[in-house]
């Protein structure tokens, strides 16, 4: 089975929040996201041409993201707020290998405005037991910048061990930066 058959149509809800996959119709959406949000995400962020905030691009992004999410190599999620509806987030599992591996990258962010309410951590430890349950990685792998204490926090919270930190390990707002690197195996998969 592919991402996209075992992924529930109707997203997967929270008490509140609701994680949907990505789409195109989420286009303006997305981009009043990345609008509001352009200087609180910077830090933490490739460098964005002025391009990546244009709706077409944007639509473009969205596309290839759903092929992905299709084909089984990534599930890329919207964040939305249950009562009102608004995009407050994303999380994305990336780079997901099958075979002997069985794992993934997880990379995420939330609005400026909705920091702190639990509600990343609400999303995202629905989102990790679908990971888990119905795409049935064995290991998602989240790495962060040692700056970021919302990061480090969060993933312990949900359960992510530190394994170690790599140099220079990725060009974050035009320079290269160190990340502590993080992972959480599946507690259901140890055999």
């Amino acid at each position: 089975m592919t991402p996209a058959t075992t992924y529930p149509v109707d997203g997967l809800v929270t008490e509140r929040t609701i994680l949907r996959a990505v789409s195109e119709d989420y286009a303006s959406e997305l981009q009043k996201y990345h609008t509001v949000n352009r200087m609180h995400l910077q830090p933490w962020e490739p460098s964005r041409p002025e391009r990546f905030f244009e709706l077409d691009t944007i639509a473009d992004r969205l596309r290839a993201m759903a092929h992905q999410t299709a084909l089984g190599t990534a599930l890329h999620l919207m964040l939305f707020e249950r009562e009102g509806g608004q995009l407050i987030g994303d999380c994305n599992f990336t780079n997901i290998v099958r075979g002997p591996f069985q794992a993934c990258h997880l990379g995420f962010s939330v609005a400026t405005m909705f920091e702190g309410k639990g509600l990343m951590r609400e999303g995202l430890t629905a989102a990790i037991e679908h990971v888990f349950s119905g795409l049935r990685l064995h290991r998602i792998m989240a790495n962060y910048r040692p700056e970021n204490v919302r990061s480090r926090h969060l993933l312990a919270r949900l359960g992510f061990e530190k394994e170690g930190v790599a140099r220079s390990y990725l060009k974050i707002n035009g320079s290269w930066a160190d990340h502590v690197l993080t992972s959480l195996v599946n507690p259901d998969d140890l055999h």
